[in-house]
């Protein structure tokens, strides 16, 4: 069993410390750079004071990305399981 390791990350410029696995270290690392990175653009573009609510927005972005993801992956099976039953089709009526 692998050892905890202690980071800390800063997010909107406050740190907060975390014990993790070391495999998640590489990911929580680039999802901070790129939470900072969306605040700065979301504060550059709409001169945004409030960081509670810049990061309301970054949470729905990510939120909205993800749930995007789902429904893309759904119609991309949907379109696979269309695609075989028609050809499992053809393969029956070729074979009768």
């Amino acid at each position: 069993m692998a050892e905890k390791l202690k980071i800390k990350l800063s997010i909107a410029d406050r740190v907060y410390p975390l014990t993790i696995n070391p495999e998640q270290e590489e990911g929580l690392r680039k999802a901070a750079k790129k939470i900072d990175a969306m605040i700065k653009q979301f504060e550059q573009s709409y001169a945004v004071r409030d960081k509670q609510d810049v990061l309301a927005m970054c949470a729905l972005q990510f939120a909205a990305q993800v749930e995007q993801k789902v429904i893309d992956k759904n119609d991309d099976m949907d379109t696979v399981a269309s695609r075989l039953s028609a050809l499992s089709q053809l393969l029956h009526d070729h074979m009768s």
